[in-house]
């Protein structure tokens, strides 16, 4: 259950990435996830930068209101939750583990760095750590596939289903 290839990110893709970011973006290999008007919501990384540098985050959550939200949410302390639930629920725990190898599998058939060998992002597999990290993956890999993920998108006040893009034409 691999998901690349990517979106090819266009050149308009890379001045709103940029834009959301408020910083130019790096060594981009697609648009993992769209928001419904098709602005970019989670960015593709190389998983090594051109500068040599491993990158083990494969799936950047760029949204601005999608980061907000989830910022908030951690703010809420529901990671503690989600751990609780990790290490309580041996279904979440199972299907958590699963969505690290996806995760990794994912990576790994773009390009394997031997020194981000077994991390994926967000604490898989046996914690919760960056629910932005999580709920990127959830995004990128669809419904199902990563439980905390989707939990912390059920949670969060923002949907992929609304746009809440700014206008990155620069008016």
């Amino acid at each position: 259950m691999t998901r690349p290839p990517f979106d090819p990110a266009s050149d308009a893709d890379i001045a709103i990435l940029s834009a959301q970011l408020g910083r130019p973006v790096r060594d981009v290999i697609g648009i993992a996830a769209r928001c419904v008007c098709g602005a970019p919501t989670v960015v593709a990384t190389a998983p090594r930068l051109t500068d040599g540098t491993p990158f083990p985050t494969l799936y950047y959550l760029s949204h601005p209101a999608a980061t907000a939200a989830l910022s908030y949410l951690e703010a809420t302390q529901v990671m503690n939750e989600f751990t609780d639930l990790l290490a309580n629920d041996s279904d979440v725990h199972e299907r958590y583990g699963q969505a690290h190898e996806f995760y990794l599998a994912d990576r790994e058939s773009i390009a394997v760095v031997p020194e981000i060998e077994g991390i994926s992002a967000g604490g898989m597999p046996v914690r919760v750590k960056c629910l932005h990290a999580l709920a990127a993956h959830s995004l990128a890999a669809g419904p199902g596939v990563n439980p905390i993920g989707d939990l912390a998108l059920e949670r969060a006040h923002w949907s992929p289903t609304v746009c809440e893009c700014l206008d990155y034409s620069g008016r």
